[in-house]
């Protein structure tokens, strides 16, 4: 039977963590951190996600603001408003919340945040000093999947580690990251998607299988190898009558057929998911300590 991964435990732990630093940091007499959201549009999703980070802010002592800002706002103008956050002190991280309209180019946005304050990980600077292997923001999810690793004791170092996807998000940086010759790397990476011929000869190779592909049972019980511990980084909302809302949402993995030849699992929801903002978190701390000491 699978050790479950308890993402929500985890990630409560290190907002706990966070919230102590913010109270030494304020009790010396040091500024707290501060995160900026710009949020342009009014896309439920995006809109539910910021009202989540905005609270975690408020949980943990965080100066935060958000910035809405309509559909139509002009690529010009939302510019203008990343370069005021640029440029207030009392801002250590600046997060643009995507997917954004179309007429906006989302790449000139992502390079315009000041990579100081790039607590996202997306900027070209951020992802740069990752691949190799400079002190960086890293992006949350994949900085959330290594600290689960950590705190459940589970060392990439020699493994072979498949990551099943290519985005930018997680795919290509949870890579990097776990092949790096670091503490808590070190691993043999192999990065797979579902342009292959033969998805499971790669993933039943995996002593860590990374699913991150966006798709529904993407990940059955017969591409997984015994023993493997399995991160299932999906979130897909599928039609379920007897839930509340006739939804729910599930993963990129067979979690009740995976979890019975699995050594460790992540559920979905309560996995991968709360730690995405604890390490927001996390970094907003991080780029606080580096910006104002």
């Amino acid at each position: 039977m699978s050790i479950i991964i308890d993402g929500r435990k985890t990630s409560q732990d290190i907002r706990n963590e966070v919230k102590a630093a913010v109270e030494r940091r304020r009790a010396a007499g040091k500024t707290v951190p501060g995160l900026a959201f710009i949020l342009v549009g009014d896309d439920p999703a995006s809109q539910s996600y910021v009202k989540s980070k905005g609270k975690a802010c408020e949980e943990l002592g965080f100066h935060s603001v958000t910035e809405r800002m309509p559909a139509t706002a002009s690529e010009s103008e939302v510019l203008a408003m990343v370069e005021r956050f640029n440029r207030d002190p009392a801002i250590h991280g600046l997060l643009v919340q995507l997917p954004l309209p179309k007429h906006i180019d989302e790449q000139k946005v992502i390079e315009a945040v000041a990579p100081e304050k790039d607590v996202d990980g997306f900027h070209p600077s951020s992802v740069g000093k990752m691949v190799i292997g400079l002190e960086t923001f890293y992006s949350c999810t994949p900085y959330g999947i290594v600290e689960l690793l950590k705190r459940y004791g589970i060392d990439p170092a020699g493994k072979h580690v498949v990551v099943v996807g290519r985005s930018n998000i997680v795919g290509k940086p949870i890579a990097n990251m776990l092949l790096q010759k670091k503490p808590w790397a070190n691993a043999v990476v192999t990065v797979a998607h579902t342009g292959a011929k033969d998805l499971a000869y790669f993933t039943k190779q995996a002593d860590i299988l990374i699913a991150a592909v966006g798709k529904v049972k993407a990940v059955t019980k017969e591409m997984v190898k015994p023993g493997a511990v399995v991160i299932d980084v999906g979130i897909n909302r599928i039609d379920d009558p007897a839930a509340k809302n006739g939804t729910r949402l599930v993963g990129d993995v067979d979690y009740d057929a995976v979890k019975e030849v699995a050594s460790a699992i992540t559920p979905v929801p309560g996995g991968v998911g709360p730690m995405t903002i604890a390490m927001l978190m996390v970094n907003t701390l991080t780029a606080a300590e580096r910006l104002d000491g």
